[in-house]
Formats: C-alpha cells, sequence, structure tokens
C-alpha cells in the first residue's frame, strides 16, 4: 500500500495550489512540488515563465485561474501561452524570431546616410543622393536606426497653466484671441481658414482628447466632408468645427452652452488655436454647415462607407424608435407616448438604424410618428438599399423566392403578416416577436443549443422550431426559446435560410441598441436641442383630428360609467334582500339607476354616432387654428447627431482594443471616459515632424499599463494632425 506524504514546503513560499509553490530569491524563481523543487529560472526569464505555467495547465497541476491569481498575469496572455504549448510544446517558447533582412537600408546604405546627416544634409536630399525613397529614410530615421543632428534653433518657451491664463486674459482682442493679424485677414476676406499651429504647453485639460484622434479620423469625421458641407471663408475651418464638435461630444459637454465654462484659450490649444469660438460664433457656424439638405447627405455618405468597411455587420440591421421629450415652449408638438416614463408627452420620435453591436447607421427623424411599419416602408427600406454595399444590395444570383438581401429586426409594433409578405417579395427577412404566440409547445420539443452572443459570450439555449401559417397565408418560420422557469418567448422569421441558433441570437440582441439609447442619452446629450428654432410643416402630414379625440374620449368616459351602472343594478339584483320593508326603497333605487342607465345608453349612441362621422385623420393645414404647431428645427440637429454618431463610434474602436488590456473589460469606457478628461503636456517639433501629447498618470499601475497598451496600437496608426505635418505620439508621463 502506497505511503502519504505531507506536503512540505519551504519557508517563504507562495502557494499556487495546495501542492504546488514558488518562491523568489537572488533573481531566481523556483518552483516547488511539496518539498522537491522541479523547475528554476531568472527572474527576468519570461519564456521560461511562460513555458513552465503553461506546462502546469496542460497537465493539470494548476488551472488558469490559479496561475493567474498567484502571479497577477493576465488571463489572454496565459491562454496563448497554453495554446503555444499545446501546438509546439516547450520549444515553441524558445524559438528565435523570424527576421527579414533589410532590403534597401542595408549596413553600407546605413553608414553612408548617417554620414551624409552627419554632414548637415536634410533628410530628402540624401535619399535623393542615395537613390531611395524618401519616406523610407525618413522611417529610419523615426525608428531611430539613423540620428538627424538637432539644429539649435530658438524653441518657444514651455508655458505653464497659470503663464497661459494670464496671457489670455491680456489678449488684445479677447479672452485668449491672440492672434491679431490672423482674425483681421479673415475679417477683410484674405484668410480662408487659420491654420493650427501648435506651442508646447504643459498640463492642458482635457488633452487626453487628442487620443481619439486617430480613431474619430478613421471613422471618417473629415473623409470627404468638404464635398457635403460648404464654409465661407473665415477664421475658423471645417475641419477645426468638426474636431471641436467631436471633442466636446467625447468630454460630456451635453450643450453647446456649455463651452461658454471652459477656458477658451485651453480648448484651443487641442486645435492648434489660439482660442475656440465663442458660443455664438460656434452656433452660426453650425447654422451655416446645416443650410438646405447638407447634414443628410454627409449623413448618407458616412453611413455608405461604414457599411462598406463591415458589409457583415450591414447584414443584419435593428430599428427601433426613440421618443424624445420636448419640454421647450416655442410650439405645441403632438403628444406621444414615453414608455421609460410611462407618460403621453410632447415629443418627436427618431427612428435609429443600428448594427448588432449597438453602433448607429443613420437616424431619421418624424415630427408625427405614422408607426414603425410605414416608417420602415416609406423612410428606412429606401435608404438601406440606396448605401448598401454592391454585394449585399445588388441583384440575386438566383431566382429562389426564399433567398434575401438583408435582415431587419424589430420589436412587436412591426408585427404584420401582411408586413411581412410585403417585404419577403423585396427579398427582405424580417425578424420579430410573434404578437399572438397561442399555447406553450411541449418541453419535449426543446434542444439545448451552445450559441456566443455578440459580446463574444458562450451560452446555451433552449431553442424548437416550427413551421407556422399566418393569417395572410404566409409561411414563416417560429423559433422559441424556453427560460429556466419555463417561460416560452416566440419569434417570427421570414430568413429560411439561416440556422435557428444565429437567428436567436440576431434577436435576442436587440439590447445592444436599447444599451445604445440609455448611453448615448445619458452620456452624448441624445436628446439635448441644437437650437431653438421651429419650422413650417411643408408635408401634407396626417395627424389624428383632435375633435375625433375628443369624441373618443367622450365615449370611452360614458362606456366606463355605463359599465359601472350595469355591474351595480346587476348586484343589486342579486344580492339586495327582498323583505317586504325593503321593498319599496329598493324599487325606488332600482328604478333611479335604471333610468340613469337608459340616459348614459342614450348619451353612448349619440357619441358613437358622432365620432362615426368625425374623420380619425385630418392634414395638418385641416387643423384648428388653436391646435396647429410647427415642427423643430432638424438640420442642426441632424449635423450635430451625426458628430455624436461619429463620437459614439470611434469610442467603441478605442473600447474594443482596450478591453484586451484590461482584467475587467466591462470598464473599458469608464476608462475612456476618464482618460478624456486627463491633463497633458503639448509638444510639437516641426524638425522632427511630431506633435507628443505626454500623458499624466492614472490613478494606479494597471490603468496605467492599458493606457500605455492603448497609446502604442494608437501610435502604430501615424496619424498626422489635419492640415500639419506633425504626427501624433501619445506617450504615459516623461518615460
Amino acid at each position: 500500500m502506497p505511503q502519504i506524504q505531507f506536503p512540505f514546503f519551504p519557508a517563504g513560499v507562495t502557494h499556487i495550489t495546495p501542492l504546488l509553490a514558488f518562491s523568489k530569491q537572488d533573481g531566481r524563481v523556483t518552483y516547488f512540488n511539496g518539498s522537491m523543487p522541479v523547475f528554476v529560472h531568472e527572474e527576468a526569464d519570461v519564456a521560461s515563465f511562460r513555458m513552465i505555467t503553461a506546462q502546469f495547465c496542460v497537465n493539470g497541476n494548476a488551472k488558469q485561474a490559479e496561475i493567474v491569481r498567484a502571479f497577477g498575469v493576465t488571463k489572454i496572455s496565459l491562454k496563448r501561452a497554453v495554446k503555444r504549448y499545446r501546438e509546439e510544446g516547450p520549444k515553441g517558447f524558445y524559438r528565435p524570431r523570424g527576421h527579414r533582412g533589410p532590403a534597401v537600408l542595408t549596413p553600407a546604405v546605413l553608414g553612408e546616410a548617417q554620414r551624409l546627416l552627419d554632414e548637415g544634409m536634410e533628410t530628402a536630399e540624401v535619399a535623393d543622393r542615395l537613390g531611395i525613397k524618401r519616406d523610407t529614410l525618413s522611417k529610419a530615421v523615426r525608428a531611430g536606426r539613423l540620428h538627424q543632428p538637432v539644429k539649435k534653433k530658438p524653441g518657444a518657451p514651455l508655458t505653464s497653466k497659470s503663464e497661459r491664463s494670464s496671457a489670455d486674459r491680456a489678449a488684445p482682442m479677447g479672452m485668449g484671441a491672440a492672434d491679431v493679424m490672423g482674425r483681421v485677414a479673415a475679417s477683410v476676406g484674405e484668410l480662408a481658414a487659420v491654420a493650427p499651429a501648435f506651442s508646447p504647453a504643459l498640463d492642458v485639460p482635457n488633452a487626453g482628447l487628442l487620443c481619439a484622434l486617430p480613431a474619430l479620423l478613421a471613422v471618417g469625421l473629415l473623409a470627404d466632408v468638404e464635398r457635403h458641407l460648404q464654409l465661407p471663408k473665415g477664421y475658423y475651418g471645417l475641419d477645426s468645427l468638426l474636431l471641436l464638435l467631436a471633442f466636446m461630444a467625447l468630454a460630456r459637454l451635453a450643450t453647446i452652452e456649455s463651452l461658454r465654462y471652459c477656458a477658451p484659450g485651453e480648448w484651443g490649444k487641442l486645435l492648434g488655436l489660439d482660442r475656440v469660438p465663442e458660443v455664438r460664433t460656434l452656433r452660426a457656424k453650425i447654422q451655416l454647415l446645416a443650410q438646405a439638405d447638407c447634414p443628410a447627405q454627409w449623413s448618407a455618405a458616412l453611413c455608405e462607407r461604414w457599411m462598406a468597411a463591415a458589409p457583415e455587420q450591414a447584414g443584419v440591421l435593428y430599428i427601433d424608435g426613440h421618443v424624445r421629450v420636448y419640454n421647450g415652449s416655442q410650439t405645441q408638438l403632438p403628444r406621444h407616448y414615453v414608455a421609460r416614463q410611462r407618460l403621453c408627452q410632447r415629443a418627436t420620435t427618431d427612428y435609429w438604424v443600428n448594427a448588432m453591436d449597438g453602433q448607429p447607421f443613420f437616424v431619421v427623424n418624424q415630427v408625427v410618428d405614422p408607426g414603425l411599419i410605414a416608417v420602415i416602408e416609406q423612410e428606412i427600406v429606401p435608404q438601406i438599399e440606396q448605401r448598401l454595399p454592391v454585394a449585399a444590395n445588388g441583384e440575386l444570383r438566383d431566382a429562389d423566392p426564399r433567398q434575401h438581401r438583408f435582415t431587419l429586426v424589430f420589436d412587436r409594433e412591426g408585427y404584420s403578416p401582411a408586413f411581412l409578405k410585403r417585404m419577403k417579395t423585396q427579398h427582405i427577412a424580417c425578424l420579430t416577436y410573434h404578437k399572438f404566440p397561442g399555447e406553450a409547445w411541449s418541453p419535449e420539443e426543446f434542444t439545448p443549443a451552445q450559441v456566443r452572443l455578440a459580446s463574444g459570450e458562450a451560452v446555451t439555449m433552449d431553442l424548437a422550431e416550427r413551421g407556422t401559417c399566418l393569417s395572410n397565408g404566409l409561411w414563416v418560420r417560429e423559433l422559441r426559446k424556453r427560460s429556466e422557469r419555463g417561460h416560452q418567448t416566440a419569434i417570427l422569421c421570414t430568413d429560411y435560410r439561416s440556422q435557428a441558433a444565429p437567428l436567436a441570437v440576431a434577436m435576442f440582441a436587440r439590447w445592444s441598441q436599447e444599451n445604445f439609447f440609455k448611453y448615448a442619452r445619458e452620456h452624448f446629450a441624445l436628446d439635448r436641442l441644437a437650437d431653438y428654432r421651429t419650422e413650417a410643416i411643408s408635408d401634407p402630414l396626417r395627424v389624428v383630428n383632435p375633435d375625433y379625440r375628443h369624441l373618443d374620449g367622450q365615449v370611452r368616459s360614458t362606456t366606463g360609467k355605463l359599465n359601472r351602472r350595469l355591474a351595480k343594478f346587476a348586484a343589486m339584483t342579486l344580492e339586495e334582500p327582498i323583505e317586504p320593508k325593503y321593498v319599496e326603497p329598493f324599487v325606488r333605487r332600482k328604478a333611479a339607476l335604471q333610468e340613469e342607465i337608459e340616459t348614459l345608453g342614450h348619451a353612448l349612441a349619440t357619441l358613437k354616432a358622432n365620432r362615426k362621422e368625425t374623420p380619425q385623420h385630418i392634414t395638418v393645414d385641416e387643423l384648428p387654428e388653436e391646435a396647429r404647431f410647427r415642427q423643430l428645427s432638424t438640420q442642426s440637429k441632424h449635423l450635430v447627431d451625426t458628430v455624436k454618431m461619429i463620437a459614439y463610434r470611434a469610442e467603441t474602436a478605442m473600447a474594443n482594443s482596450l478591453r484586451e488590456h484590461l482584467t475587467r473589460p466591462d470598464e473599458a469606457r469608464r476608462l475612456l471616459r476618464a482618460l478624456y478628461t486627463t491633463d497633458a503636456d503639448l509638444l510639437p517639433d516641426p524638425d522632427a515632424g511630431t506633435l507628443t501629447v505626454r500623458l499624466h498618470h492614472s490613478a494606479n499601475a494597471a490603468t496605467d499599463r492599458a493606457i500605455a497598451a492603448l497609446c502604442a496600437e494608437l501610435n502604430a496608426t501615424e496619424t498626422v494632425f489635419p492640415r500639419t505635418n506633425l504626427r501624433l505620439v501619445l506617450q504615459l508621463g516623461s518615460t
């Protein structure tokens, strides 16, 4: 019989498992199995550390969670190490990295280039002399393989926040307006737009917003914007204004008026300007940009760009209405039911089209809400067909009537057998909840299915499927998901090709759009007005007739009164005692109640007849004078909402990149919000062609590591600040 040994460990070890421990001493790490050392490596030997910890996991000596907890490493790095060990074994950790030898900049060429640079020649001249591309030599200089002698030039001094505040206060043309010549030239029409010019500055507030510049440009903030938005000559350029609006959205400035309480000179440093425009100037510029149909054209071009960049996202689109409450007094808008407040308030409805991960594509505003189905058919589908990529919107390759071009996902408001049939004839698949699901299905029909949500999480769903014939004879797929408590959620779908599991995921991922509404309302001021103007309604919109609404309310009220009297009359007949002394009072009360019932019956019949003769809907022009209203100005709002969509998409891209470096991925957006408000030093170097943004450290080392990794990824894009030759370099601290 084998003898059990107790796991005696040396003193000072750290336990990984009850049978496995390690200790660090004299720069070496020793691993113990009980009292027996099993492996030793230098503390700085990362390859050996990854190899032995991966071996522990693969051999079953320890779980990945135990390794992560004991050493404080990230889950993703350990998973990569385990994968490498399983595929290549221990040798995979010591394989030398393959490097391609220099094809152009050989050691001899580098030596000659360095000699010419030391003689004082410019980079372009050296490249031409050696017969190589100028960009190739410039990249070698930026990578440190070549060193360009620093020319001694008197540079602008670094300024502190206090010094800049005093200088802005003493500016000759108002707070921060120090560029006198530029403003005078703009006032006489000699300047199209002032060029950004950065000066060294310490502790610039909100300078962390510059970290979002690569993402904003990648999403398309300034891509071909001159084709759609026009701005007359002036001091502020179109790119500076759009960058300012995007930075304001990311900094969570709820309204344009919020800029009034920010230091204009400090915000100007973020754009390379002496100061940002005043609120009234910014409003005037926005109104100029929002003339005609320019914001709609720009938004359509961006939507087409986003769909072409991610055609897989454009294949499944979420549609839902967002009620935007109006609390002003400029006009008396129609009332809408606000579900989040459970009230009917004056409001307009915005119908948003989003991807599965919640990222917005475009929005359609409705002053008078005709309903989800009408908006989809009249507004949304035509716009989607114009903006879809050619591969998704081209002619169907075969004559299969079950083939579809894209899928629309919406809630029960869009349930209509006739509507589903019309969409099917246009080869558009629809996915919605069944409004009348009927009896529950047998539990034996449900089978567990492994599905992956839009967030990447893998879960198990109990799913079942049947074919269902709707009231108009249309056969659709009916999917049902059964919860742990037995509740069944019914889904109708006219996508006859896809598997059931992805369709269920697409339907139940509608929370992503709801999350977008909630997040954008709280953090991007989605419901805020861009201006306070109103416009006349030119289209012959149909609205509910006020007379019909009044009569309908009276019918409902009279019906309720009559039903209560009838119930009381029936209760008197069944429950009242019929003793002789009670007969006379009982007869009098019953007769009075009978008379009241007859009166209410006649009044109800008259009201119903009048309601039947009154048209339920009329045009806006037919409204009585006291009930007429004007619509809110939509052009400026459309422009600002488009910038907010860009800001949201840019923040989403940064959050997706940042999650890989966080132990708590859900905190990515919160960390970014803190990053946007972080102070930083701006260090431009015109000779090297760089604009260094030296960020201040965060609250803890873990956050610093995540931000440093994000900065490295953003620096790899080699983003150049618009209308300058300065490449953005993001740096955390002085190291």
